[in-house]
């Protein structure tokens, strides 16, 4: 048992944003983010993105970008990622259950229409939050994710943070990105990216709009393109 504690806390957890409506939840969506220890953040898409609603916490969390779901799933694989659904769906299992087995990467749907087809076919399982209360049908896409994440923070044993009174005490800023509110490319992500093309091709996976190479896709309705 204490051989099974220790190896879960190497495990860790994204989140992917893809196809979400609502400019201001990619901003709320980080601050979500950084307070139940999820590192990085995957966009997929376009890479500029709307920090509002993070209070600050986007400067904590890593951006990662990639042109289509395909993609960013082939990446999440070769770090060994298990790819969860967060949606009301016959197969999911209830979250509150922890059904998880490794480092996870969190997909949430659209706040209107939910996962799309291409998105679920890219994920290993789905969870559901289950509600006991009868006046909505299904919750905020933010309220949804900090529920998830805080149920896989307490599966894999991460430390809590330590409070300050009536609040946690806030890490110092690290250095800022070259532009804000925009997913900078590096050397290492170019060379990653143009790899995980070459794989796709070699496997005739096609992105969702039918095409291997979509520079600008799901997240155009979101930030307005």
């Amino acid at each position: 048992m204490e051989e099974e504690e220790q190896k879960k806390l190497c495990f860790s957890s994204t989140v992917m944003v893809h196809n979400i409506a609502k400019r201001h939840n990619v901003g709320t969506l980080a601050r979500t983010a950084t307070a139940f220890g999820v590192t990085e953040l995957v966009l997929v898409g376009r890479r500029d993105f709307n920090a509002f609603g993070s209070h600050g916490s986007a400067s904590h969390l890593a951006f990662r970008h990639f042109h289509s779901l395909s993609d960013a799933a082939l990446h999440l694989k070769s770090r060994d990622f298990d790819i969860c659904g967060v949606e009301i769906a016959e197969q999911s299992l209830p979250v509150n259950e922890h059904p998880f087995r490794r480092s996870t990467a969190f997909l949430l749907g659209n706040e209107g229409s939910g996962l799309s087809a291409k998105e679920c076919e890219i994920c290993d399982f789905f969870v559901y939050i289950p509600q006991y209360g009868s006046g909505t049908a299904s919750l905020n896409v933010t309220v949804a994710a900090s529920i998830v994440l805080h149920h896989f923070g307490v599966w894999a044993g991460f430390p809590e943070r330590i409070r300050d009174g009536n609040k946690f005490i806030v890490a110092e800023k690290p250095l800022k990105q070259a532009r804000r509110n925009y997913c900078v490319e590096n050397a290492e992500s170019i060379i990653e990216e143009r790899k995980i093309r070459r794989e796709n091709n070699s496997h005739d996976f096609l992105d969702e709009n039918g095409t291997d190479d979509s520079p600008s896709n799901g997240l155009d309705g979101l930030f307005g393109g």
